[in-house]
């Protein structure tokens, strides 16, 4: 089998790119299923790998909107939201979860999709199991085919709304 090619995150794009992606997505947390699809969107930028955003009808739990909210230059304003474990722990994760509900024109098409952090779920793509972006400002999940100095370690500022 040959091995994937490489996706060198200094190559991406700035402003931001958003496409389709053919790539398999699921979530996992507890080994339950909790997100699954083949039908989502990546957002690639400089430094930065791949933030995907699962269409609302992948999500197999229930969410409960909070109140934080965040702004991003390319693509407005985001909301947040709460998930309960599923058993044996039901602990309730807050503010790992968020969407654009009225993003701006060059993201139209992620309205109403759902991005989660990598973590404290497993997240997978085509399979494997993605490490979070360095950090825990930015929502990137890192697999193998990603080269190149990722964004996010070091002297990022959250502006919490």
């Amino acid at each position: 089998m040959a091995a994937k090619p490489k996706l060198n995150v200094q190559a991406f794009p700035r402003p931001p790119l958003l496409e389709r992606t053919p790539r398999h997505l699921q979530v996992k947390w507890n080994g339950q299923l909790i997100a699954d699809t083949k039908e989502a969107y990546w957002v690639l930028e400089t430094h930065h790998p791949p933030t995907y955003y699962l269409p609302p009808s992948s999500i197999l739990v229930p969410l409960t909107q909070t109140s934080r909210s965040s702004y991003c230059e390319w693509k407005g304003r985001a909301t947040y939201y709460s998930i309960t474990a599923p058993s044996p722990d039901k602990a309730t994760v807050a503010n790992r979860i968020w969407t654009y509900q009225s993003p701006t024109k060059p993201f139209e098409a992620i309205r109403g999709y759902l991005s989660l952090y990598a973590g404290p779920w497993d997240c997978y793509v085509d399979g494997e199991r993605v490490e979070p972006q360095p950090g825990d400002f930015y929502g990137g999940w890192v697999t193998s085919d990603i080269d190149g100095i990722v964004k996010g370690k070091h002297g990022n500022f959250d502006p919490v709304v």
